[in-house]
């Protein structure tokens, strides 16, 4: 790889879901806009070198969410049985009364368009003391699944084989709170060596106090004791980094970090702009601290 310039695209955009699919690099953005009612739609950037990035706009069919009014962000995806699912954040609710929470919908392909699966959100409450918001599904060995939460707490839930639902812990619970010190928002699992990474938001997203920790663990349900923080403001070059996710360069152990960031000083909380760096492991399996860079 070379010639990776950062931010990758023009404009504000927030919160990147990175995945290879169909030999394609896919990152899934919000619009940043301050005006929450004007964040209706998700956009989404595919890429085979990631230089050259495609724009696909507006990815979601919006008139399958009639419900939703004023916001979607925060976009999570994942291939099952040949279906790209897509689960993301609406109208920002703030108590169990008000409609929205975390939607699915669901598409042949990576591009889209996501049409509505359910009729109805897959998550309408706060479970925990959990916003339903910021979700990240996660596959592995067959089974997915997804982490969420915002107000400081995270639960993580097992999807089950048609999407449209949950299969209940043992314990018959279907949600299973696991919050480790230091979250804020913006759950992401990985799976490197036997061992999962969980890695999360920290600070305030508005402001260069925001940044990326992690706790790893043996199981991909925990507990994850924090390990430390692995992205942080880098003055005068950017602060705020955060809500994140990863890629793998497939048959590789090189890894990347796909996040947002802001520039040092800008009181507008809306702008935001996309970046990826390195991100290495060192020999004991912790996560080397991330330099960000203006290129490399």
């Amino acid at each position: 790889m070379k010639g990776i310039h950062n931010p990758i695209v023009d404009g504000w955009y927030a919160d990147p879901e990175a995945r290879y699919y169909e030999g394609k690099y896919w990152i899934y953005v919000t619009r940043s806009e301050t005006d929450y009612t004007k964040q209706m739609n998700l956009d989404a950037f595919s890429s085979e070198d990631l230089v050259h990035w495609e724009k696909h706009e507006g990815i979601i069919e919006m008139a399958d969410f009639p419900w939703i009014w004023r916001a979607t962000w925060a976009p999570t995806i994942i291939e099952r049985n040949g279906k790209y699912y897509l689960i993301f954040a609406s109208n920002d609710i703030q108590k169990d009364d008000e409609v929205g929470g975390l939607e699915i919908a669901v598409a042949d392909s990576p591009a889209g368009p996501f049409r509505g699966y359910l009729g109805h959100p897959l998550v309408d409450r706060f479970v925990n003391y959990a916003q339903p918001i910021d979700a990240h599904l996660f596959k592995d060995d067959g089974t997915v699944y997804l982490y969420f939460g915002g107000w400081k707490h995270c639960n993580v839930a097992v999807m089950n084989e048609a999407m449209d639902g949950f299969i209940p812990f043992p314990d018959g619970e279907i949600f299973h709170p696991m919050t480790p010190e230091g979250y804020v928002e913006g759950p992401c699992m990985l799976k490197r060596d036997g061992n999962y990474y969980l890695t999360w938001s920290a600070g305030d997203w508005t402001d260069g106090s925001y940044s990326v920790q992690y706790g790893r663990a043996a199981t991909p349900l925990g507990p994850f004791p924090t390990e430390g923080t692995i992205l942080s403001s880098q003055p005068p070059l950017a602060e705020g980094p955060g809500h994140h996710s990863y890629l793998q360069i497939p048959g590789t152990d090189e890894w990347l970090i796909v996040y947002h960031r802001r520039y040092v000083g800008d009181p507008e909380a809306g702008h935001r702009v996309l970046c990826i760096d390195r991100m290495a492991f060192l020999p004991d399996g912790r996560i080397e601290d991330v330099v960000m860079t203006q290129e490399w």
